[in-house]
């Protein structure tokens, strides 16, 4: 295993096209931590009157490390922070740090960005061009109110920078009560990556009547941040300008990224 990489298993290694595998700590985390949105799954605990389906969620997250909070997560592992309401199902099950016979609450974690469609001759060919991750690891509750001060930072930054500083901080002690905040220690993990246009079957290439009427190609898909609507309850004037400049250049790279990801190998 390389140093910089998450240790493979048989769950976690990708085994379909594995040339768009990675286990390196920089992809994985760079595609968790630019998801807005993560889908959380685990098996709730057994009662008489449960469902017997798995349970998934999705919830805001990224990933850290509270002994090294300075550390480049494109060097080493990192845990990843789930924030949540203090009564939900998740909440109620992991353990805490302090319960020292538990691993936690065994989850997986999915995070997908989308790149662009890839339209080819026939359906069956057609394809994305996407970033995604999936992390297996053990969920704990954080005890530790500087931890949990920490994570809800992490959080609220890594959605849009600065905003915690530029907020009503810190939360008052009924916001700290109502909220809860998971450790995912990471066991493994790995990222599968899709770029370029459509591949083609070999056959169709060779039908030119085929290849002149059916358009072929890639529409590249990215998150596009629109014109801030200010809150009726809003008194502070114009949109702040870390929010604009952030907002801009999340639009701009997102759109560099995804016609990039669009280019076809020469």
């Amino acid at each position: 295993m390389a140093s910089n990489e998450y240790p493979k298993a048989p769950l976690s290694r990708v085994k379909r096209l594995n040339n768009r595998a990675a286990y390196d700590y920089k992809t994985i985390h760079h595609i968790i931590n630019s998801t807005p949105v993560l889908h959380v799954a685990f098996n709730p605990a057994p009662s008489p009157d449960a469902d017997p389906f798995p349970a998934i969620l999705p919830m805001l997250g990224c990933t850290g490390s509270f002994t090294s909070p300075t550390a480049d997560p494109a060097t080493g592992s990192q845990d990843l922070y789930l924030h949540g309401y203090v009564s939900s199902r998740l909440m109620k099950q992991p353990s805490t740090a302090n319960d020292a016979d538990s691993q936690g609450t065994p989850v997986t974690v999915a995070a997908t960005l989308l790149d662009g469609l890839v339209l080819a001759l026939t359906p069956n060919h057609h394809s994305c061009n996407y970033r995604s991750a999936v992390v297996f690891g053990h969920a704990e509750l954080v005890a530790d109110e500087a931890e949990k001060l920490y994570a809800m930072q992490l959080i609220t930054d890594n959605m849009l920078p600065a905003r915690w500083a530029n907020s009503r901080i810190p939360p008052n002690k009924a916001e700290m009560q109502s909220t809860s905040i998971l450790r995912v220690r990471i066991a493994h993990a790995s990222a599968k990556v899709r770029g370029g246009g459509p591949n083609e079957d070999r056959g169709d290439l060779k039908d030119e009547e085929l290849r002149k009427r059916v358009w072929t190609g890639v529409v590249p898909s990215w998150i596009q941040w629109g014109d801030p609507m200010p809150a009726r309850a809003n008194m502070a004037g114009e949109v702040p300008e870390y929010v604009e400049q952030w907002r801009n250049v999340q639009n701009k790279d997102g759109r560099i990224g995804a016609y990039e990801a669009a280019k076809e190998a020469e």
